[in-house]
């Protein structure tokens, strides 16, 4: 990675201000249901308490207030789950900027601070230029280790760069290094798995890895444009219709590029979506009245020897509605092959892979999970990330 890191900066005594991802997931009682964003932190967070810094002082968004206070967004339950896992004692404040957030930071004798839910001010995602200046001025070093927020150029960060020293920490270093490496270096046979409900979601990313890939595997929902563009009868599934001429370009780019493309080609089928008891696999073809819901044995079969020759595999998308057990054989097969295969660097891309990965407790066997499903999706596309772009050059 091309940016300065934690490392490369002096911390003894100084005011840290580093944004962290702590948007995680709360129940109607308000209580954490997956704390994985801020396990993720915890390393960086370690570190800079061991170059006895002055203050770490953390901002973090939660949900999408759009610039109210909503008592239901507020980070209390994280700063009480944070100072669980990292030992501390967390002052969580009641707001982000301005005189009484600026004086309890002096005043408190606790080393961590967690400022308020940043989207309670709409002025956080206009990257505003006040509110920018106001958030430095409370430190003397900016550590990004948001990397689930570093496609968004907002104030805390891209506009906050401006004003102080930025750095990345290790969690944004270590998403930038695999990520980076699977879109310009992989280790070939390099396979990418997609799934998910839209080929329109996948498009920039196909074609981006499209000169570097030996394979493609496609389930999930977006499979079923790409079958209808070879003229199959796909029932009831998931079709976008206007994406149809764009399936049938990127299956005739692939073949003119010898890139292989394996589609589903068997289906696990439904005439009621919300009665799983009456599914049924097909072969080739979807009959009328009845919809994909994952794919079918022999998928599973073709698709595990297409993993067995990959050297690096890149997974973005699941391969059905893992979501409902019964729905969730397919992605879970997969996900079960990939964790057991030695030798191989698995990048797991974020959102609802990451969270199919989780369910079927195959983490351990991944190289690396991301923590961010749209951040690590424009990255695969080629995107140049704000968040990323804004730190200091090493």
């Amino acid at each position: 990675m091309k940016k300065q890191t934690v490392k490369d900066i002096a911390l003894q005594g100084k005011k840290v201000i580093v944004r962290v991802d702590f948007n995680v997931p709360l129940d109607k009682d308000l209580k954490i249901t997956d704390d994985r964003r801020i396990r993720a932190a915890l390393p960086t967070l370690q570190y800079i308490l061991k170059q006895n810094p002055a203050k770490i002082i953390l901002m973090s968004h939660l949900g999408r207030p759009k610039g109210e206070v909503i008592e239901a967004m507020r980070l209390t339950p994280v700063g009480q789950r944070l100072g669980e896992l990292l030992g501390e004692d967390v002052l969580k404040l009641d707001d982000c900027v301005g005189p009484e957030v600026e004086a309890a930071i002096k005043t408190s004798d606790r080393k961590v601070v967690l400022l308020e839910n940043l989207r309670f001010h709409k002025e956080e995602t206009k990257n505003d230029p006040e509110f920018s200046r106001q958030l430095a001025s409370m430190a003397d070093v900016y550590v990004n280790d948001a990397f689930g927020s570093a496609h968004r150029a907002h104030a805390s960060t891209a506009g906050i760069t401006a004003h102080l020293p930025a750095v990345a920490g290790f969690l944004l270093e270590k998403e930038v290094t695999y990520l980076g490496k699977a879109v310009q270096n992989p280790e070939k046979p390099f396979v990418i798995i997609l799934g998910g409900a839209k080929v329109s979601d996948k498009i920039a990313l196909i074609e981006n890895l499209l000169p570097k890939a030996d394979a493609f595997i496609i389930g999930g929902g977006m499979v079923y444009t790409f079958l209808k563009a070879l003229g199959k009868n796909i029932g009831n599934s998931l079709l976008e219709e206007d994406k149809i001429p764009t399936a049938r370009a990127v299956l005739d780019k692939a073949k003119a590029m010898g890139v292989e493309i394996a589609l589903s080609s068997d289906f696990v089928v439904v005439e009621d979506f919300d009665k799983p008891e009456g599914r049924k696999t097909v072969s080739g073809e979807i009959p009328d009245g009845w919809q994909g819901v994952d794919i079918g044995p022999e998928s599973r079969r073709n698709f595990k020897g297409v993993l067995s020759k990959a050297k690096t595999i890149v997974w973005n998308g699941p391969l059905g509605v893992f979501e409902i057990d019964a729905y969730a054989e397919g992605t879970k097969y997969i996900a079960e092959h990939i964790a057991g295969l030695k030798g191989v660097t698995s990048i797991i891309g974020g959102g609802d892979s990451a969270a199919a990965v989780a369910k079927f407790n195959v983490e351990a066997g991944m190289t690396h999970i991301s923590t961010g499903g749209g951040a690590s999706l424009e990255f695969l596309e080629g995107k140049e990330l704000p968040g990323v772009a804004a730190l200091n050059n090493a």
